[in-house]
């Protein structure tokens, strides 16, 4: 039951923070809007909750000296995806200060990046945090203001962090795959090769057809050509 619950946690964060890395790709685009910093907002804010809760889940299992070897080789296996995933969240909150600071709302400019997107992102954001529409309450300086509370809430998953590695400590080496080396590689060399397989079939099939017409249209020129000489022979007889 309990690794269940971590493992739909764990999901969860990795929509939100994959969702929140699409959001924050899109500052000082063509999508910037004063909307899309409201949902980068409350995204991260999100992933943060969620992180907090897959933070005392899975610290409470791992420091229970009652668990299995079995299962606590599983709840390592968790706690490093939660690691990383987290390390990733801290990368784009630092990524999304940076390009706050390069691309303000207030400042009329150029934009600088052209993503080739339009429109609103809230649909993406409404998936990812499981709620119908997004409801959007900030103030005309929120890019502002939010550039402050997000620097302190990048110290705040900084320290979470060290927190983790002092409380638990899993070494990422030492934590076994469920998969054989390469097994990921191998899989989507397979299907890359069954996919380029298909498009040479379909190729062939192609050229084959383009054959088949340009032998018809010189069989039919060659025939034109002979009727023509053969009236011109009869007329000249």
């Amino acid at each position: 039951m309990v690794k269940e619950e971590c493992k739909a946690l764990l999901d969860a964060l990795n929509r939100v923070t994959a969702c929140y890395r699409h959001m924050v790709l899109t500052i000082g685009g063509t999508s910037d809007s004063q909307n899309l910093r409201e949902e980068l907002k409350k995204t991260r804010q999100k992933a943060q909750e969620l992180a907090v809760a897959n933070r005392n889940k899975l610290t409470t299992v791992l420091k229970d000296k009652t668990v299995s070897k079995e299962d606590k080789a599983e709840f390592e296996r968790l706690w490093v995806i939660f690691s990383t995933c987290l390390e990733i969240l801290e990368i784009d909150m630092r990524r999304a200060l940076e390009l706050g600071h390069e691309f303000p709302l207030n400042v009329p400019k150029k934009h600088l990046i052209q993503t080739g997107m339009s429109g609103g992102t809230s649909g993406v954001a409404a998936r990812a945090m499981s709620v119908q529409n997004m409801k959007y309450e900030a103030e005309h300086n929120i890019d502002v203001v939010d550039l402050k509370d997000l620097e302190n809430e990048i110290n705040q998953v900084g320290e979470m962090m060290y927190e983790m590695e002092m409380k638990v400590n899993v070494p990422q080496w030492t934590v076994e795959a469920k998969q054989d080396p390469g097994a990921e590689l191998k899989s989507t060399m397979s299907v890359g090769a069954s996919s380029i397989g298909m498009i040479s079939v379909e190729e062939n099939k192609s050229f084959c057809d383009i054959s088949k017409v340009l032998a018809g249209i010189i069989f039919s020129a060659v025939l034109i050509i002979a009727i023509v000489l053969a009236v011109c022979v009869v007329k000249l007889s």
